[in-house]
């Protein structure tokens, strides 16, 4: 029997938050510190040697399996559509026959993590990524007692534990975890109207399944522009590396693909710039510009530049005497 982790991706979703830039692009190939958001997640997977991933897919779905197999060709891929959205427990649930009884990685396609995923495979004991919260009613929680889950509660209407959980999960017996689903489908039990894998987890510990915790140091949320700009910025000051362009002027930290046209510029900080984009006597900062974009004198900050974009405006210079009041449109 094949005992080597494989990872499950749930990447269906469709970026709702995100609109306009989710009509055309799946969510999970959003440009984030020069990288799509599952550009990150694969990185990490090699990274500690999980050369497996089944992709639960959607919206556009095409275009993510476009993209894993191009860029991530060492990734054994397999594609499944979730016609209809009836939750993450259910996504995870189409990926049976896949999986099998191998242990599984779980990581949500559309948020980026840091943690000690090594540690984690080499535990040997199914546990699942938390991060104390303030307000845990958005999330499910974990109880934990001596080291140890004794309960699991989705969205809980009381904070009975500030331990959220972000989307990670290790699982050592899969087999057992698509049996709980079985039976949760099977009972058509939901939580506010869908199958929820905290609801799944929860029987597989009164089942008797051990489960632990582990620390997510990094938890970057990408849902909606501002998360994804303010994420942007936290990624590129912890991995951007010092860059120049000559006659342009570049305030790191920034991410610039290197077939991205820079003309008589300032870039930063915090700026990603993807591939084919052309930015030209244009000041940016704290921005994302993504794909083929165009982008021309103008000033952008705060702003997210979808891909194939055409954004012109023009400078202007003003002398103004003391006491002057000036609105410009």
């Amino acid at each position: 029997m094949n005992t080597r982790p494989i990872a499950i991706i749930p990447v269906a979703g469709v970026g709702s938050r995100l609109r306009p830039h989710t009509h055309t692009v799946p969510k999970a190939l959003i440009n984030v510190a020069g990288k799509p958001m599952l550009a990150h997640i694969l990185d990490e997977l090699e990274k500690i040697g999980i050369d497996e991933a089944v992709f639960v897919i959607g919206h556009m779905g095409d275009q993510i399996a476009n993209y894993v197999q191009k860029k991530h060709p060492r990734i054994k891929s397999t594609f499944i559509e979730q016609p209809d959205r009836k939750g993450l427990g259910h996504a995870i649930w189409l990926t049976k026959e896949a999986v099998g009884e191998r242990p599984a990685l779980i990581i949500l396609g559309d948020t980026i993590f840091r943690a000690d995923f090594r540690g984690v495979l080499a535990a040997g004991i199914s546990s699942l990524g938390v991060k104390e919260v303030e307000d845990p009613r958005r999330f499910g929680v974990a109880i934990v007692v001596d080291g140890r889950i004794t309960r699991l509660v989705e969205k809980p209407d009381s904070p009975i534990s500030k331990l959220a959980i972000v989307g990670i999960y290790y699982l050592i017996h899969s087999g057992r975890l698509f049996a709980c689903l079985d039976e949760l489908i099977a009972m058509d039990q939901t939580t506010k109207g869908e199958y929820q894998l905290t609801d799944a987890l929860e029987l597989m510990l009164r089942k008797g399944e051990p489960m632990t915790v582990f620390a997510v140091d990094g938890w970057y949320d990408c849902g909606k522009t501002e998360t994804l700009l303010s994420t942007n910025q936290e990624l590129l000051d912890l991995e951007a590396k010092p860059m120049t362009l000559p006659g342009s002027v570049i305030v790191d930290p920034v991410a610039i693909d290197p077939s991205a046209v820079i003309e008589n510029s300032i870039i930063g900080p915090h700026v990603s710039i993807a591939a084919g984009a052309v930015v030209r006597c244009a000041v940016v900062r704290n921005s994302i510009i993504n794909e083929n974009a165009h982008v021309e004198l103008i000033l952008l900050d705060g702003s997210l530049i979808g891909e194939q974009a055409v954004v012109k405006g023009h400078f202007k210079r003003l002398n103004v005497g003391d006491s002057s009041e000036i609105e410009m449109a």
